[in-house]
């Protein structure tokens, strides 16, 4: 049986939530007004940000800390709960990241842990300032990269609601969203380079009931990327590009990964992306189960693979290829989907040999190649079902011996 989707009634709990802390007249702590931050682009926020975080999270009526219009320089901030009473943070100015990566020695620079009731909107950006760290970061310099923060982190975060926050220049992922209940993130901007590496728009894992609602996410890596423990996920009304598409996964790489179940993505536009709607597992490695993920009304424009299931996802050749992914994936489905293919190879099943994909539905899908030769569909190790207008024709192309790697 599929998991039930409890998205509406966990949204109306929320929207109550913050109805009602709206009635009480909520405690206002500005950071310039009366912790004495400077607007200046030079003066340390962090300890103005953290003191009227701490006076905040004491009060036990509503509160909101106050970020007012301005540059502000901020090394790093953690912001703890539990609070005693719901807590807002208004950002308008703009948060500027130190452009050094040797700044931080662990990958934290905004981060809200253990925080329930929460609220950030305002308009304001986090600017990550990520151009050094994009040039260093390479494959072999792994432990640069681990040091590299995420713009803004929520560990452990129930029943909040992000919006209309912009996220840009981020040296690693934008946001991370960890062992969470209950967040909706809404009307977001995320903004890197086409070719910063690693800078996923919205990471999530271990988290159940998140929605990401009508957000523009430009970056360098995957707009938006799935991890393992991640159930009843609703992603609707993204532009997604540049890019590398929505992706499940990648899993498979670690040991005690946790089933992802759950996941509707609707109403997307993708374009100029390597990938569109995307699941990816490592060959060998280790176990794990991903089942009842529906992509459905999604436009594709100029995609390189537009509808892709990659159990040999193998990105820098460091891997296991002459094994079987050991991730089971099951009840999956792809439902009017339309729009254009930069390559070829518009749909491509590249499913594990020892645990074959399960009920993998095609509906109604028509995607012409942009070049002279006709869209093909590739599948290994499914028989999908389908259904409706079928373009290209499901299964139609064999597979290469060695599948294209993708991103």
């Amino acid at each position: 049986m599929a998991p039930h989707l409890n998205i509406v009634p966990s949204m109306f709990v929320l929207l109550l939530l913050f109805i009602s802390a709206s009635k009480v007249q909520s405690d206002a702590f500005d950071v310039v007004a009366k912790f004495g931050a400077k607007a200046d682009g030079k003066t340390d926020l962090s300890k103005p940000f953290l003191d009227a975080w701490k006076e905040a999270c004491a009060s036990v009526t509503p509160s909101t800390v106050v970020i007012p219009k301005g540059t502000y320089l901020l090394s790093k901030v953690n912001l703890e709960g539990p609070c005693k009473a719901p807590i807002e943070i208004n950002v308008q100015g703009t948060i500027q990241a130190p452009a050094d990566p040797s700044a931080f020695k662990d990958p934290n620079w905004v981060r809200f842990y253990s925080v329930e009731n929460f609220k950030m909107f305002g308009g304001g950006i986090f600017d990550g300032q990520g151009s050094i760290a994009y040039e260093k970061n390479t494959y072999e310099n792994r432990e640069f990269r681990s040091k590299l923060p995420v713009n803004i982190r929520f560990d452990f975060v129930t029943n909040a609601l992000i919006q209309d926050i912009t996220s840009k220049g981020s040296k690693l992922f934008h946001i991370n969203v960890f062992a969470c209940k209950n967040i909706t993130l809404e009307r977001l901007k995320i903004e890197a380079p086409d070719e910063s590496p690693n800078t996923d728009g919205i990471h999530m894992g271990k988290s159940e009931g998140v929605n990401i609602i009508a957000s523009d996410i430009k970056t360098g890596d995957d707009c938006i990327s799935i991890g393992d423990g991640t159930k009843n996920l609703v992603i609707k009304e993204i532009t997604c590009g540049p890019g590398h598409g929505i992706s499940i996964g990648s899993l498979g790489k670690f040991q005690n990964e946790e089933p992802v179940e759950g996941i509707k993505i609707s109403n997307c536009t993708i374009t100029n992306t390597s990938n569109g709607a995307r699941i990816k597992t490592w060959p060998g490695e280790h176990g794990g189960a991903v089942s009842e993920i529906h992509f459905e009304d999604i436009i594709m424009n100029n995609v390189s693979s537009p509808i892709l299931i990659d159990q040999q996802y193998c990105p820098w050749n460091k891997c296991k290829k002459n094994e079987e992914s050991k991730v089971k994936l099951s009840n999956i489905s792809f439902k009017n989907i339309r729009g254009t293919s930069a390559l070829p190879e518009a749909i491509k099943f590249i499913c594990s040999g020892s645990s074959p994909c399960q009920n993998v539905e095609l509906a109604d899908i028509d995607i012409k190649h942009n070049g002279a030769e006709p869209a093909t569909s590739q599948c290994l190790n499914v028989k999908p079902i389908t259904s409706g207008k079928l373009n290209p024709i499901p299964c139609s192309s064999p597979v290469p011996k060695t599948p294209s790697a993708t991103a």
